[in-house]
């Protein structure tokens, strides 16, 4: 009888040596992984800040995905020293993120391109871009959603996703506009003299470019008046002042020089009936 206790005890104290070992070596990989996972946020934080390409919406997140990456990892790796199978805990959580993948893939996909365009930065805030059809001045670039004010003031806010897919023009990033105008001038007019006229009052204004082609020539015989194409370039921030500027010096210097304007005319004929 006395031998029996003995193998038993004996038995019990291997294996509750064994399994302490193992809960030893699971709590060791905690605290190293909980070590490793503060260590690896703070590099990561540091090292999006440093490097001036990230957006500051990013550094922190990027800096918790480490941080769950890595405490998963451990987690995992603790679990499996004190004897738990794993691979069904893996299997159970690649499920889990495939239907909640599935479950919130609009949100998902807004996400994801929230990132790309904070780290491409195709646009950044305050600058005048026309997404899709959508003009107007960047207000904010969240993770989920971009926020616009168009140009007469109305709040706008699209999804990243959306964002993303559509063709973005960025009017601030241009070097130089161009600006297009139609003048039309009446056909009893001297046309070459007007050409002249309207040529040296765009080189008047300082804002346009005198090292960029200015293009007025005759662009159509319409039905009341001679069209003339006046193309011009600026710099982008006077592109909307000097439009209009511009549209007004060449109203005053025709007016100045006698060649006239014309309105629709219609010729109407009268018919008495007997």
């Amino acid at each position: 009888m006395s031998d029996f206790l003995n193998a038993a005890y004996a038995a019990v104290s291997t294996t509750l040596g064994e399994t302490g070992l193992r809960i030893v070596a699971a709590l060791i990989i905690l605290g190293a992984g909980w070590t490793v996972a503060g260590w690896a946020t703070r590099a990561v934080s540091s090292a999006s800040r440093r490097s001036g390409k990230i957006d500051e919406t990013l550094a922190p997140l990027f800096a918790k995905v480490t941080r769950l990456f890595v405490l998963a990892i451990t987690i995992v790796m603790a679990l499996d020293k004190v004897g738990v199978d794993t691979t069904s805990i893996i299997a159970f959580m690649g499920a889990m993120g495939i239907a909640v993948g599935l479950a919130l893939k609009d949100t998902i996909s807004d996400l994801a391109s929230g990132i790309i365009l904070l780290v491409l930065r195709p646009c950044s805030v305050g600058e005048a871009v026309d997404v899709g059809g959508e003009m107007g001045v960047v207000k904010a670039i969240d993770l989920f959603e971009t926020k616009l004010e168009t140009f007469d003031g109305i709040p706008v806010v699209l999804p990243n996703s959306r964002v993303r897919s559509s063709v973005i023009k960025n009017f601030a990033r241009a070097e130089r506009r161009r600006i297009d105008l139609s003048i039309g001038v009446a056909y009893e007019a001297d046309v070459v003299r007007a050409i002249e006229v309207v040529t040296a009052t765009v080189r008047s204004d300082e804002r346009v470019l005198t090292d960029a082609d200015i293009l007025v020539n005759v662009e159509a015989l319409a039905d009341s008046s001679v069209n003339l194409l006046v193309r011009l370039w600026t710099v982008p921030e006077h592109f909307f002042v000097t439009r209009l500027d511009m549209t007004k010096a060449i109203k005053l210097a025709l007016d100045q020089a006698g060649i006239s304007i014309p309105y629709p005319k219609r010729d109407v004929f009268l018919k008495q009936v007997p």
